[in-house]
């Protein structure tokens, strides 16, 4: 059920039902600003709206931009834990907990529903029933991992399908492989292989360790040294992987302990990560948490960990006693990632014994971690959000510029002008906002007439009401053009003309000078300052987009020319700027070819032959 009728705050928090489910925050703008799940929607949301000294900074400043609010009622909360997540990856809020981290570590993936798996390095997750090992980081390298088993065990290396040959490579005369594509091994035989590999990628190392000693022995004796030495790294490296054995576990267990620690507006969140009973790593990251306690924010993070980084391993730990629905998600995510019968996760809150102390390393790293995220996110404030704010103070306007499009025209000697149009949001840049613009109505090279062109175009589809594009429907707080005056007065024209009153300013490369529609003299930012370094971050961005767009055109035509025989350089210049595209040259006449300097009948009949 989804409740969002318009009406006063303070009478749809009265209205809030008792039910589970998930609640969405939006602003003045009506943009999500923050999404999150409840056991009880009306003690939940109420907490937001009550004067507490307890809620944090980034809660007081979530609160004060909370314009409206919708909720949708789900059967339980598992479901509004499952949905919670699902609508956070959809809405990217900016107070959510978002992992932009980028993090992508290494797996080695087995398709057991194959005949003859391969052992595959892999940085994407899938659900598709094959096994998963890892993450690998802290040193360990799976293609290191993968040589020892292929040195203890012939598996197949090859990549693709298998195929069969009339011959074995050159892997099974080495002894690194068994051949099943010369039918040289059953599937029953190869998967004992498998089963033997995967013991070893669990954490069993002993019968790799004394089949390579062997192997290394037998080659020294047969003086073959070089090869030796290669077995020999293999056991040094074995060796130091089984020197992160935590000596306080008994078992070869696979958990992930995690940790959470808060300044109250700054959050880190560290990863204890066991695999075989021997510590992988610790990973850990940055948040900016808005949240009431550890407890909530701790459990938005989770999800979004495993649905978009990790695989849930038999055993996770946790700083606090978990509820059924958080329970209840993480045995539902570790079963849909794979095929048959598998273990249930084992949700743990220890007090004491040898995974209480593996709670203890996830602590002392996520309190570290958190001076590192304290500096770091004071860092990203003042280049971003505080920057914004510092501008729209500097620029006299009613509000920070959230959104800022910057607009770039490129072009040589008129040829094949383009413009671009680059976004940035709360002074980040925003890639999948960015478009690009081939110039339609100006001959030449003429960037003021080309800047009044794509600004009409850009605000014709900021008025069309059907527009369904992320990017060209939303309203840009502040537009910034690559240029000094003439710039800015003819885009200032072309936003006049379309009735926007969206403010602009101009940013001259030469001396980094801040121009401003109606005065005669520029704005003079220091250069040191983050509001003059925002300005210049979206310029040089619009730039860059530009010439890229450009050059690509620029090389797709000349390639094509390159084709045509007789057609040399200064030919294919004259032809790019006489017609400014292929499409053009294809249907041109003989007539239209040959007014082109340079070009005879001959090369006329070329290009028509060419293109036909």
């Amino acid at each position: 059920m989804v409740y969002n009728e318009t009406m006063d705050l303070s009478v749809k928090i009265k209205e809030l039902p008792t039910n589970s489910g998930v609640y969405i925050m939006k602003n003045a703008d009506g943009e999500v600003i923050y999404v999150g799940k409840a056991k009880n929607l009306k003690n939940r949301v109420t907490q937001y709206f009550q004067h507490n000294k307890n809620h944090t900074l980034k809660v007081r400043s979530m609160v004060k931009n909370i314009a409206d609010f919708y909720y949708i009622i789900t059967p339980n909360e598992a479901e509004a834990l499952a949905l919670e997540n699902n609508l956070i990856k959809r809405f990217q809020p900016y107070y959510n907990i978002l992992l932009k981290d980028g993090k992508s570590y290494p797996y080695i993936r087995i398709d057991l529903k194959q005949d003859f798996p391969r052992l595959e390095i892999t940085r994407k997750l899938k659900r598709d029933g094959a096994r998963y090992f890892g993450p690998y980081f802290a040193g360990v390298r799976p293609v290191e991992l993968i040589k020892m088993i292929i040195n203890a065990y012939p598996l197949r290396m090859c990549s693709g399908k298998l195929a069969h040959r009339t011959r074995p490579c050159i892997n099974y005369d080495l002894g690194l492989c068994c051949a099943p594509c010369m039918g040289k091994i059953s599937p029953q035989e190869y998967h004992e292989y498998i089963k033997k590999a995967i013991e070893f990628l669990n954490g069993k190392y002993a019968p790799v360790q004394e089949i390579l000693v062997a192997k290394m022995n037998r080659l020294a004796e047969n003086e073959q040294f070089e090869s030796a030495l290669t077995i020999r790294d293999d056991l040094m490296m074995l060796d130091r992987m089984k020197q992160k054995t935590l000596t306080f576990m008994t078992n070869l267990d696979n958990i992930d302990a995690f940790a959470w620690a808060s300044n109250g507006a700054v959050a880190s969140v560290a990863v204890l990560i066991v695999r075989g009973g021997r510590s992988i790593g610790v990973d850990c990251f940055h948040l900016v948490d808005p949240d009431l306690g550890a407890e909530d924010s701790l459990t938005q993070f989770i999800t979004q960990y495993y649905t978009t980084q990790a695989l849930v391993p038999e055993q996770v730990l946790l700083p606090f006693e978990p509820d059924e629905a958080l329970t209840q998600w993480l045995i539902e995510q570790r079963k849909s990632a794979a095929v048959g019968r598998i273990s249930a996760t084992d949700v743990q809150n220890p007090k004491k014994g040898e995974k209480f102390k593996l709670l203890e390393i996830a602590t002392q790293n996520a309190e570290m971690y958190l001076d590192k995220a304290i500096e770091k996110e004071k860092r990203s404030f003042d280049l971003t959000t505080g920057a914004v704010q510092k501008l729209g103070e500097i620029l006299g306007l009613s509000k920070p510029p959230r959104r800022m499009e910057c607009y770039d025209i490129s072009n040589i000697g008129g040829l094949l002008s383009v413009a671009s149009m680059v976004v940035f949001i709360d002074g980040e840049a925003k890639p999948s906002h960015y478009r690009k613009f081939k110039i339609k109505t100006v001959q030449g090279a003429d960037d003021f007439a080309s800047m009044r062109e794509i600004m009409t175009r850009r605000l014709a589809e900021l008025s069309k009401e059907d527009n369904e594009d992320p990017s060209f429907s939303a309203r840009p707080d502040l537009i910034v053009v690559d240029g000094g005056k003439g710039q800015l007065s003819n885009a200032y024209q072309a936003v006049k003309e379309s009735g926007y009153d969206i403010p602009l300013v101009g940013l001259a490369k030469q001396q980094e000078e801040v121009f401003l529609v109606g005065k005669k003299e520029p704005l003079i930012i220091p250069r040191t300052h983050n509001a003059l370094k925002l300005l210049q971050r979206i310029r040089d961005e619009s730039h860059r987009f530009a010439i890229t767009f450009h050059r690509s055109l620029r090389n797709k035509v000349t390639s094509i020319l390159e084709e045509i025989e007789g057609i040399g350089p200064t030919k294919r210049k004259n032809l790019i700027k006489h017609f400014k595209s292929i499409d053009k040259i294809k249907v041109a006449s003989i007539a239209e070819l040959t007014s082109v300097s340079g070009i005879t009948k001959k090369d006329a009949v070329a290009i028509q032959d060419f293109f036909k």
